[in-house]
């Protein structure tokens, strides 16, 4: 497995087979490539229709990163809820700060809106549950799902985080869901709810969310994930006291490239069977 200079984050890895495991497209995958697998969950990168064109199949490793993601979550909700973001700001100053008791909240019975309840979704579900919060979702299905009060349809979504203390967005990238949180969805949320991207970037206005603070429309939030990455230094996403920046890292586990290897050892077998791989996209 290959990685960048200077980092232990897997890049790239050649199989047999003429298939690719990367993190990375690049237009020479094209010739004489037959399967690519990507590294992450999305694959909003990866020009389907040419894919299609030149026979080659994409899978992805949707299904590993519940576990890791529904803890990172669990624990950007802790830090607002704490009020452990401005200890830490307070301790880099040696400043002895405490909140005002009325400050800090218990997460048990506030509520919280999952929207996506894929592997994702269902990995905050579960520890969201667990920590005793009121959970509803938003699927596309509507299908109803076990740990999960009541499930919307995207056509109620206004509805679903009208009175959720935490939105937490946990879905692909596609048309339909870019730009699916922006000024009009900050209006309808409450006026102290915290927004949790988890997803993809894109799925935020940038320029909305940098406004919504200032507007009293937004209470805070917690981005791992931006439109343009890394954030830029100049970005006003970073001088805000109640929001916390983490660079694209949620799924990040010691058990990454094992959970990787593993479905990649077993759509091998699955070729070697002929049998339909696991994952695929395209």
């Amino acid at each position: 497995m290959k990685t960048e200079a200077g980092s232990s984050k897997p890049t790239q890895m050649v199989l047999p087979n003429n298939a690719v495991v990367t993190m990375a497209y690049h237009e020479s995958y094209l010739e004489g490539v037959d399967w690519i697998h990507s590294i992450q969950a999305g694959v909003d990168r990866f020009p389907f229709d040419e894919l299609r064109e030149h026979g080659v199949i994409l899978t992805n490793s949707s299904g590993i990163h519940g576990p890791a993601v529904g803890e990172t979550v669990a624990g950007y909700m802790l830090s607002f809820a704490r009020r452990l973001l401005p200890a830490v700001k307070s301790q880099t100053q040696r400043e002895w700060s405490p909140p005002a008791w009325d400050d800090v909240y218990t997460l048990a019975d506030e509520r919280c809106c999952i929207v996506g309840l894929g592997t994702l979704g269902r990995g905050v579900v579960d520890r969201a549950s667990a920590l005793g919060l009121d959970v509803v979702g938003v699927r596309r299905s509507g299908a109803p799902l076990d740990g999960v009060q009541k499930v919307y349809t995207p056509d109620d979504l206004h509805t679903a985080i009208r009175d959720s203390k935490f939105v937490v967005l946990a879905v692909p990238l596609v048309d339909e869901t870019r730009h699916l949180m922006s000024t009009e969805e900050f209006a309808a949320m409450r006026d102290d709810a915290i927004l949790i991207n988890v997803a993809r970037g894109p799925m935020v206005d940038q320029a909305a969310i940098v406004g919504a603070p200032e507007a009293g429309t937004l209470g805070g939030a917690a981005l791992d994930v931006f439109e343009a990455e890394p954030l830029p230094e100049e970005s006003p996403l970073w001088e805000f006291e109640e929001v916390l920046i983490t660079p694209h890292c949620a799924g990040f586990t010691e058990d990454y490239y094992r959970n990787v290897a593993d479905l990649v050892r077993e759509n091998l077998a699955y070729i070697a069977a002929g049998e339909e791989l696991v994952n695929r996209i395209v």
